[in-house]
């Protein structure tokens, strides 16, 4: 099959996903969003399960392309993680979005919550590494506990909720880092 439009599916699947949630991703939708002709979605992802996993599999794969380099110290790890907090808030945020609408239909898909798991715990070690390449006294609970404040900094930055952002400190992402890194680590 064409691999070009399988991706161009997948990204509209993500689209419809962050728009209308799990439950408005139909062929139709996906139809729609892509610009293609009704039933291209179907003829490439036959049923819902499979129009659902090829959702996951891309957004897997164009989170696995967004750059991650490994920082030299804790100032280089600031960057890195206000910029990956940026991008969830800006350009990257139909993919968070849909990310969370996947993560939620894992809760009552079984198989769903496989591929989602890995790409989590993918993340975690990540992380981790990105903070003993900055030269932290990382444990693996402090390394837990930055990531899982990255993450629950998620919906809060796609969602338009100014007063939770305020009272998260998501209204001053690099701050936010900073006041991670000293809560977890201490002052650099």
């Amino acid at each position: 099959m064409n691999k070009e439009r399988r991706n161009r599916l997948g990204d509209a699947a993500i689209e419809v996903l962050a728009e209308s949630g799990s439950r408005g991703l139909t062929h139709r939708a996906v139809d729609a969003t892509a610009g293609v002709p009704l039933g291209t979605a179907k003829n490439y992802f036959p049923t819902r399960d499979a129009l659902l996993r090829a959702s996951t599999e891309r957004i897997i794969e164009l989170y696995a392309a967004i750059p991650r380099p490994v920082p030299a110290d804790r100032a280089g790890l600031a960057d890195l993680l206000r910029t990956l907090l940026e991008h969830a808030e800006g350009p990257g945020r139909v993919r968070v979005r849909a990310l969370m609408e996947l993560q939620r239909e894992a809760t009552r898909v079984p198989w769903l919550a496989a591929p989602l798991d890995a790409f989590a715990a993918a993340d975690f070690a990540y992380f981790e590494q990105a903070q003993r390449s900055a030269g932290l006294p990382v444990s693996r609970q402090r390394a837990a506990a930055v990531t899982m404040a990255l993450h629950a900094a998620l919906p809060h930055l796609v969602a338009d909720a100014p007063a939770t952002r305020a009272a998260a400190g998501l209204d001053d992402i690099a701050g936010f880092v900073d006041d991670l890194l000293v809560t977890v680590y201490g002052e650099a």
